[in-house]
């Protein structure tokens, strides 16, 4: 079963998630449809996801000067990386320089291997507990600190907010994230052309991801947000991101008050996202209420129209910019984050 969840959020093409979810015993109205569709694959290959450790481009184009900051930076790597791979070294370096300040990306695991895993099979709320206290572990980070997270690093970012935020967050960079969560499997939209297999798809991961287990299973089952579940008490019992936004069984007041606490927001979408469904999401934009097709911007939104976790406060207090990269995801060059630094940073 693990494996099977892993491959519908992580990994595998609709053919062998039919073949899996087949042999694993599940059966539903969705995958008979995805029977019947996967066949669509043998005339339009479906892109895989790429897990392979993020590379910071380099654009040649000057950057801003350095200028030094009061306070330090974490980072927070994406779905199969890990703060050990150069690549996000790199970029946690070049933070360092251009604030000369303390920059540090932390991971959730000991070693490489276990920093890559976890960002698989340690669900989302106890990625962010172990990133909350490795935060308080260091020293350096006790006056509080700027967040910098890439894709799902930004539901570690967000998570920490909601729950903890002490040391507080001064400014959140949020690159191409999850903190909206994601309605779709990746590489794979319900409203393009692969449609007739994308749509099935979802269904089986509503179908599995709110259950107590697979939200334990694995960290992407925590920010899976499917419109046409939203309203289901499974929904609201069981999914992590459903208690971040304040939409589960009960709210919590702690959650609303600890996201007011951050001085800045600054959210950077990807353009052209192949990734994260719907790319909205990562300017805080969600799929309408039983829909895979109706995006919302973020002030269309229920979650923002009725404040539940402080968006539409933050907004409103000028909190919030937005911003964008013209590539695909995670495709952004130096220049950029050190400009992105230079503009936002509040302190």
């Amino acid at each position: 079963m693990k494996a099977v969840v892993m491959g519908l959020f992580a990994h595998a093409s609709a053919q062998d998630l039919f073949l899996a979810l087949r042999s694993d015993g599940l059966d539903s109205p969705a995958l008979s449809g995805l029977q019947v569709e996967a066949s669509l694959e043998t005339q339009i290959p479906l892109q895989q996801p790429e897990q392979r450790p993020f590379k910071l481009l380099q654009s040649g184009t000057p950057m801003p000067p350095p200028k030094a900051r009061a306070l330090p930076t974490v980072t927070a790597h994406g779905m199969g990386d890990s703060c050990f791979n150069l690549g996000f070294e790199e970029l946690t370096r070049l933070i360092g320089k251009q604030t000369k300040q303390y920059a540090v990306c932390i991971p959730t695991g000991s070693n490489i291997a276990t920093d890559t895993t976890n960002g698989f099979f340690m669900d989302m709320d106890k990625n962010v507990d172990v990133f909350a206290r490795k935060i308080r572990e260091d020293p350096k980070l006790a006056k509080g600190f700027h967040c910098i997270g890439l894709s799902q690093g930004n539901s570690l970012c967000r998570g920490y907010i909601h729950k903890y935020n002490d040391p507080p967050v001064a400014t959140f960079i949020s690159v191409h994230g999850t903190v909206a969560g994601v309605a779709a499997f990746p590489h794979c939209r319900p409203d393009g052309l692969l449609g007739p297999v994308c749509k099935p798809l979802v269904d089986v991961l509503g179908v599995l991801a709110y259950t107590p287990l697979s939200q334990k299973l694995l960290f992407q089952a925590g920010y899976f947000r499917d419109p046409l579940r939203v309203t289901s008490h499974a929904y609201k019992a069981y999914s992590q991101i459903a208690q971040w936004n304040n939409e589960g069984l009960v709210t919590n007041a702690t959650y609303k008050d600890n996201f007011g606490k951050v001085k800045k927001f600054v959210m950077v979408k990807a353009e052209k996202d192949t990734m994260i469904y719907p790319n909205e999401g990562e300017w805080w934009g969600q799929c309408a209420d039983g829909s895979l097709d109706k995006v919302l911007t973020m002030k269309e939104s229920p979650l923002y129209q009725n404040d539940n976790f402080g968006l539409k406060t933050a907004d409103e207090a000028g909190k919030i910019a937005f911003t964008s990269t013209k590539g695909d995801h995670l495709e952004f060059a130096d220049a950029e984050l050190a400009e992105w630094i230079d503009l936002y940073y509040t302190e």
